[in-house]
């Protein structure tokens, strides 16, 4: 099984960036607290739903205690849906999300039926506490504490990634921030607000897989230590057969910007297994 792993210590909660089994950019993460809860982070395509599960039954036993949606694009929320609509004896004890007006569903009309899917699945969850998420929103699982950065923004922001909803995860020992797919007009708002001094984080997952996500004056201004990037070799050399950087994407610019910020270690999900110690 590989996996990437971030901090295995006993005092201090393991973060696994999940590979896609797919050659895809399914974006899935899953934490465990020192104390064994399970917590996941988006969890990718229903494709990866197998493997995601067999990492949930190895380490909590079939129990997720809490899942968070960035947004609902199916490369981060379908494998939920599929646990939802089947669930096969998989717990999961609560879901946070920031629930997408119809205003904002119409901004992707592409989008609108994968998340439909997700919104009948969550509405129809039984035993399980789905919790509209909002900025500012704080909480604790076992010594590990989370809070909400940003969220949907009705009426303000006119890209459908630039509503995905950022939290912060630290303790005593590290911190991380997942971005989801935040674009520059969210990440723009983000700087600007009250919440961007929670952005300092030794982690910071890359917005929309390291490309057409955030802005350098942002990456700048968090200055990470170590960079989350769920991210496909092919993506990764913006790559698509022609050769290295041939294609549309952004991604050889921002590992640019980032190099040049002073990243010290990038974590990337074409590389398969590795171990940090922070």
């Amino acid at each position: 099984m590989l996996f990437t792993g971030c901090c295995r210590k006993d005092d201090t909660f393991t973060l696994w960036q999940l590979p896609s089994t797919t050659d895809n950019i399914g974006n899935s993460y899953v934490i465990q607290t020192p104390g064994g809860k399970l917590i996941v982070m988006d969890g990718g395509f229903e494709t990866e739903r197998n493997y995601l599960r067999g990492f949930i039954d190895a380490l909590g036993g079939g129990k997720v205690d809490a899942w968070f949606i960035s947004h609902p694009h199916d490369d981060h929320m379908e494998a939920l849906t599929a646990f939802l609509e089947k669930p096969d004896g998989l717990v999961i004890d609560r879901i946070y999300h920031s629930r997408f007006t119809e205003d904002i569903m119409q901004t992707e009309k592409g989008s609108i039926p994968p998340l439909r899917r997700f919104y009948a699945a969550l509405d129809a969850a039984r035993n399980v506490e789905v919790i509209d998420s909002h900025c500012g929103d704080e909480f604790e699982i076992d010594g590990v504490h989370f809070k909400i950065l940003s969220e949907k923004n009705p009426g303000m922001l006119t890209h459908y990634n630039d509503h995905s909803m950022a939290v912060r995860v630290w303790d005593d020992h590290k911190s991380v921030v997942f971005l989801g797919d935040l674009g520059e007009e969210g990440g723009r708002k983000l700087m600007n607000s009250e919440y961007m001094k929670d952005v300092d984080c030794d982690y910071l997952q890359m917005a929309h897989h390291g490309q057409e996500g955030c802005s350098r004056e942002f990456y700048e201004a968090v200055a990470p230590t170590e960079c989350l990037w769920c991210t496909p070799d092919w993506l990764w050399n913006n790559d698509r057969g022609k050769g290295f950087n041939t294609h549309i994407y952004q991604t050889v610019e921002v590992r640019g910007w980032m190099e040049a910020i002073g990243v010290k270690k990038n974590y990337v999900t074409m590389d398969g297994t590795q171990v940090c110690q922070l």
